[in-house]
């Protein structure tokens, strides 16, 4: 569910700004898998028509402040690395440009993954490991890894119409059990404030790091457009 291009999952993020409580979002189409499905199945024949991938999940800012931060703490390249909602796979293409070698992307949208793999090949980046699979339901072979990231499909898991408080509580367990203890998990999010993010990963994770966003002023306070944190698995 990531780098599809706008809105990103953050359609209520400007309605309840990040100076809002822990309010519940309201449903939207952009926390259905049909709604993934169906544009990737755009953006993947947009490809095929014109070679252009679309657009990066939050700006190529979003993927540089990652990139920078794991280069910054000599995170070693071999380092096994998941992709949660790889989708277009631009942002594990440049990891791999980067220097990073042990990189996984799973998506839960088939066109998605076929996107992926498509953009892959043609930037000749053959080493990725990238698959149809869903994090609120890993597969075994889904396990010990050193750094999980990401860029938007918590938020997407948080507009679904099912029970999104349930499967919000299965990502964490999820994501606590595919990571490595001591494991780093980084989080780009539009909808939930830092605060928020702290309160939802409080059982079996602490926080790193806060990464700088950009900010924005409203009614006369500053906040960040969108919150980036590091967490520790413990």
């Amino acid at each position: 569910m990531d780098d599809a291009g706008n809105p990103h999952g953050c359609e209520d993020a400007a309605s309840r700004s990040q100076f809002s409580s822990n309010d519940k979002f309201q449903p939207s189409k952009l926390g259905t898998k049909e709604y993934w499905d169906h544009a990737y199945e755009r953006e993947l024949q947009f490809f095929y028509d014109s070679g252009d991938v679309g657009e990066i999940w939050f700006g190529e800012e979003s993927m540089d402040r990652i990139i920078t931060w794991l280069e910054l703490q000599n995170i070693p390249k071999d380092a096994a690395v998941l992709d949660i909602g790889t989708g277009n796979g631009y942002f594990l293409i440049e990891l791999a440009k980067s220097g990073f070698t042990n990189l996984t992307g799973i998506d839960n949208s088939p066109p998605a993954v076929e996107l992926a793999k498509a953009f892959a090949e043609k930037e000749e980046v053959m080493t990725l490991k990238l698959q149809v699979a869903d994090i609120l339901h890993p597969y075994p072979n889904l396990s010990q890894y050193e750094i999980c990231i990401d860029k938007g499909t918590f938020d997407a898991i948080s507009l679904g119409s099912d029970d999104p408080a349930e499967k919000l509580s299965l990502y964490r367990q999820a994501l606590h059990s595919v990571l490595k203890d001591g494991g780093l998990f980084l989080i780009t999010s539009c909808n939930w404030t830092k605060e928020e993010l702290l309160s939802h990963f409080n059982k079996g994770f602490e926080m790193l790091q806060e990464l700088p966003t950009p900010k924005f002023q409203f009614g006369g306070k500053t906040g960040n457009s969108v919150t980036a944190l590091v967490f520790k698995r413990k």
